[in-house]
């Protein structure tokens, strides 16, 4: 990703530090889009890609294993995503690869949230004790919290881990995103009315633009809760799409606002 940051001081041929950033061109598309069309600059927009990651997508992870949550809806979204990563790597976004890590001794996760996972204790949780080639469930460093094999990625991606289900709570998501002058969220993965969901809202928050792309989120929940979830997104947060609008986005006719 370092190709694509402008936040740096640099020195002039005079010897003066320059404090100005450089701003990237912008690579404005138009995206069909609910409630309303959308007008996007590329260069100042990431792909936020949510738990894409073994413990909740392979049939050896968490999820499939200790669950029993079928996974194969689930991995079914990867070739969208890989799809729009692809595309928007290309126009200069940033491609997020955002995952669940927590610390292997649970010390920074709230009570709450540990006895989610486990249902108070009577199944295996976050930090359970699998076979060494696995690792404990969903622990930074270790298999269950890495992408799935199937999500392409590049070098130019960056990782992020959260403990919560806002990918905003607890890490540097906020930061890195600023650092690459980033306005509008594209989100993609699982699980939509989990993660992605809370992470989108966080993000509309934090004074970010989401957009929702609803063929790229998958989750096992009933269909019913989906409809709900874009529903308040179009209703309170933010837009909603498909991979196919955005690859088939329009370039502008003209320059828009002077550039």
């Amino acid at each position: 990703m370092s190709s694509a940051r402008t936040d740096f001081w640099t020195l002039t041929q005079q010897g003066l530090a320059d404090l100005s950033r450089r701003r990237k061109p912008a690579r404005r598309i138009e995206i069909s889009a609910a409630p309303d069309p959308v007008l996007v600059d590329l260069a100042r927009s990431a792909l936020i890609i949510v738990d894409m990651q073994n413990d909740f997508i392979d049939d050896a992870g968490w999820f499939a294993a200790m669950r029993g949550v079928s996974c194969a809806p689930l991995r079914a979204v990867g070739p969208r995503i890989n799809a729009l990563s692809r595309a928007l790597r290309a126009q200069g976004a940033g491609i997020i690869h955002l995952n669940t890590g927590v610390r292997a001794d649970l010390a920074n996760l709230p009570a709450g949230a540990i006895a989610r996972a486990d249902d108070l204790g009577r199944r295996a949780g976050f930090g359970f004790a699998r076979a060494e080639a696995l690792g404990p469930v969903m622990v930074a460093g270790h298999w269950g919290a890495q992408s799935h094999p199937e999500i392409e990625r590049a070098e130019s991606d960056i990782t992020v881990l959260k403990t919560r289900y806002s990918g905003f709570r607890d890490n540097e998501l906020d930061q890195i995103l600023r650092r690459l002058d980033v306005t509008t969220l594209f989100f993609a993965g699982v699980n939509l009315d989990r993660c992605v969901f809370a992470t989108l809202i966080d993000g509309a928050f934090q004074g970010f633009d989401p957009i929702l792309v609803t063929d790229a989120c998958a989750t096992p929940s009933p269909p019913a809760t989906c409809t709900a979830i874009l529903e308040l997104v179009e209703m309170l947060y933010g837009f909603t799409t498909t991979t196919e609008n955005i690859l088939t986005g329009r370039t502008p006719p003209h320059p828009q606002n002077g550039d």
